[in-house]
This record gives structure tokens, sequence and C-alpha cells, in this order.
């Protein structure tokens, strides 16, 4: 059996090239096809995406690792995030190559796991590692970013059950194990019954873990896409927006709609129709510098909370981060306020939550120019974090996609992009409390684990090193 075992382990080498390339494709074809289709389809497709990037580990070389690694990831990064050209030039181009050092670094530190101890016990090391590194470069370090990952493709599906109780990277954690447990056991048999324990814990847990709480009680919402819109046409706007859904109380407006604070003109169109506005703005902060915000004003026409933006967008003029993040206590219920990236990291969401927030409002600001495929992504991220946490999420966009998601993750309204004019409304649910999934305990504890491998793997090599330099010193 081990002697089996070992033979499965062919780095380099005319087979072994071939064997890694299929898996390469393999994984390249998953992503595409998993972004173009979506759904359900595009949520099972996406699954297998971390299973064929294990499947090359035994395969290949230092080199093809690394290399081979770097050439997969822009094969995989640069079509779905197309849009980054739109934003930052040709600086793209070492935004793709950084992302792709990830999964580079994935396959590196994988081939090593496996080689050094042995098939078996090295893919199963696999999920951890996977997860460990698919963590730090989404929330951990300074260009952390998040978007393509595995967890944000069941975004809307009937799979959200997995993400209320795994949570975006545990969906990833399991995609892996399932890949691992497939790839380390012999016979067709014993690998769909290793699959199938691995999916069947999954599904146990989920069960288990407690759902989200009922709606105690719902705010009639009402948000309005407004790119193109000068400032002093905002109020009719806004008025005609009532006039075709009177029964909504609080208006959402997108991110960045205010050059500075709000203006004396739309504190008046509050009074004078009695409702709440959430909209984006700038608040100047210490001398020159200042802070993208979200000011909330009541039927008064007084400003009376102002949440700031957590993480500004790196590269981007997007003002100071703010330094602290507190809940709206509306009217209604305790709501979390945040802008427009915020909702794509959890550790920045888990802190309202934390909190206590019933409700998430979320400013954005999606430009037409980026292109529908940047309006695509983005999208994916309220749904899934509606179905971790189990709370409810009314995000307004600039010009698409705006969505209203239930505690489920199940979309009830959206607005079109492009959609620069387009109304949503409908009625955003309140639940008594909303909870944190179990990635938020796994995916760190995955970092450390993923850590302390990396060091046991360093370690024989800076002994063979020193080695190396005490036979040099040696004369004849």
């Amino acid at each position: 059996m081990e002697e089996a075992l070992r033979n499965r382990i062919r780095p380099g080498g005319r087979g072994g090239a071939g064997r890694a390339l299929a898996w390469a494709l393999g994984a390249v074809t998953v992503v595409h096809v998993a972004h173009h289709v979506g759904g359900w389809g595009g949520g099972w497709l996406m699954v297998l995406f971390p299973g064929c990037l294990i499947g090359m580990l035994p395969h290949l070389s230092a080199r093809g690792a690394f290399y081979g690694g770097i050439l997969l990831g822009v094969a995989v990064y640069a079509p779905e995030l197309g849009f980054f050209w739109r934003l930052f030039g040709a600086g793209a181009i070492l935004l793709w190559l950084i992302l792709s050092l990830w999964l580079a670094g994935f396959l590196s530190l994988g081939r090593l796991v496996v080689h050094r101890y042995g098939l078996r016990i090295g893919l199963l090391l696999t999920p951890f590692l996977w997860t460990g590194l698919e963590y730090f470069r989404s929330e951990l370090y300074y260009l952390r970013f998040s978007w393509i990952n595995v967890g944000y493709a069941m975004s809307g599906t009937p799979l959200h059950v997995l993400l209320h109780a795994w949570g975006v990277y545990g969906v990833g954690f399991l995609s892996a194990a399932a890949g691992a447990a497939w790839l380390a056991a012999d016979g067709g048999g014993r690998r769909v019954a290793h699959v199938l324990a691995v999916a069947g814990s999954a599904l146990l847990v989920a069960g288990w873990h407690p759902s989200a709480s009922a709606g105690r009680d719902v705010i009639p919402v009402a948000g309005l896409q407004l790119e193109d819109a000068d400032v002093e046409e905002v109020p009719q706007r806004l008025s005609r927006l009532v006039d075709s859904c009177p029964e909504a109380r609080l208006i959402v407006l997108q991110e960045y709609l205010l050059g500075g604070e709000v203006p004396p003109a739309l504190k008046g169109w509050c009074r004078e129709h009695g409702r709440w506005l959430v909209v984006g703005g700038k608040r100047q902060t210490e001398g020159v510098r200042w802070q993208n915000t979200a000011f909330v004003v009541n039927p008064g026409g007084e400003v009376v909370f102002r949440q700031g933006k957590s993480v500004p967008i790196q590269f981007v003029d997007d003002g100071v981060a703010a330094d602290s993040q507190k809940l709206w206590e509306s009217p209604w219920g305790r709501i979390g306020i945040a802008i427009c990236y915020d909702l794509s990291y959890s550790r920045v969401m888990d802190r309202l939550v934390e909190q206590g927030a019933q409700g998430l409002l979320i400013p954005t600001m999606d430009s037409i120019e980026w292109g529908s495929a940047q309006h695509r992504l983005h999208a994916r991220v309220a749904p899934a974090r509606a179905a971790e946490y189990g709370v409810g999420i009314f995000r307004v966009a600039s010009s698409g996609i705006s969505q209203l998601v239930d505690p489920s993750g199940r979309v009830d309204a959206e607005a079109p992009c492009p959609g620069s004019g387009a109304e949503i409304h409908g009625s955003l649910v309140l639940v008594d409390r909303g909870g944190l999934p179990l990635d938020r305990w796994i995916a760190p504890a995955c970092v450390a684990i993923s850590g302390i491998l990396i060091l046991l793997l360093a370690l024989p090599m800076r002994r063979a090193g020193r080695g190396m330099d005490g036979l040099r010193g040696e004369g004849p």
C-alpha cells in the first residue's frame, strides 16, 4: 500500500508534467465556467477548484510549482479581474501577479508537504494550508482581496445553509478537504466514501449550527442609483422615489453621492417628507484629511449618526480609515452601517454583528465604467454575508447591482447594472441577533497551522545548508 502511494508521486518528468498540466487546465476551466454560469451550477463547479490544485501537487517539480503557479494564477485571475485595468491601468499587471504569487505559494508549499510527509498525510494537511493562505491573503495583509474564492460562489444558491454554518472560508476548507480525501484514497469506492464522509460531516454540522433568529421587525426601505445625478437635483429625484413607493420610511443612497457633508437642501427634504435618509459623502477631519462617511439624517433634518469607511481602497484617494465602528440605534432596532468595500472583509463586518447588529446598510459606489463583470463579482458578497450572519442587508450602489437580501441570503429585490436612476424598494428584515460562522475560528487556526508547517519545512533546509557550508570549508 505504501509503495503504491509512493509511486503516485511523480514530480517533473514527462508523465508528471502532463498530469500537472491536466489538473491545471481543469482548475482554470472550473473557475471561469463557474463565474460565467453562476447560481447553483457555478457553486458546485467552484467546489472543484481546490481539488484541482491539490491534484497537481504530487506531479510538480519545485520550479514547476512556483513558475507554473504564477502562470496558472494569471490565467485564473486576469480574466475575472480585468476591471483592474480600468481602475489601475498597467498597475493591474502587478496586482494580478501578486495574487498569482499566493497561488504559486500554495503549490510550492503543498508540494513540499506531500514530499516530506508522504502522499496520504501530505494531502490531508493541504486543506489547512489552503485555508490558512486564503484567509491571510483575504483578511490579514495590506493588499488583502477576497472576491475570487470558493465561498462566494455559493452566494445566492440553496447551499446558503453551509455558508451560515461554515462561512466563506469554511466552505473553501471543506472543498479542499473533499478534494484531498478523494486523492488520498485508493479505488473508486473508497474515494466516493471519503468524499461522502466529508460532505455528510459538513451537513451534520450545518444542521447542528444555530440558525438565524426569527425576524422581529421590518423596515420599509427604498434606494436610488444616482451615479450621473447632480447633487442639486437629488431632492427632486427623492420626491419621485417616495411618490412611487410611499410606504418607504428609510431611504438609502450611494457612497460618495455628496462631495462633502449633508447640504441644507437634503436636510430640508427630510423635514418636508418626514423620511429618514442614509447618504454617502465626505467628513472633514484633521487639517486636509477627510473621511469617506455615511450620514444618517432624521425626519427633523438633523444628522444624528455618522460612520466612516473602515478599509479605504488601496492606491485610491479614498480618505482616512474610521477609528471605530458603532451601531445606529434606529427607531426600528440596532443597525450596522458599512461602506462599499468594508462588506468584503469578515473582520470588519464581524465587529458590527458582535455588537448586536439586527440589520446592515451598505452604501456603495460601483462605477459604470468598471464594467458588468466587476458589478457581478461585487454582488456576490452581500448574499454571502447575509447568509453567514443570518441578518438582512440593504446594499445601494451607484449604478448597480443594488440588492435587498433577507437573513437567509436570498435576494428579495435587485436594481440592475447599468442602472443609473433605477429604484429598489422592499422590506429589510431585522433579526433579534445575528451570529458568526465557524470559519471565524477555523480560518485563524489554519493560519497558525500553516505557519507551523512552514517552519517545519524550513528547518531541515536550513540544517542541510549548514552541512553543505561545513563540507565546503573542509580542505583535502
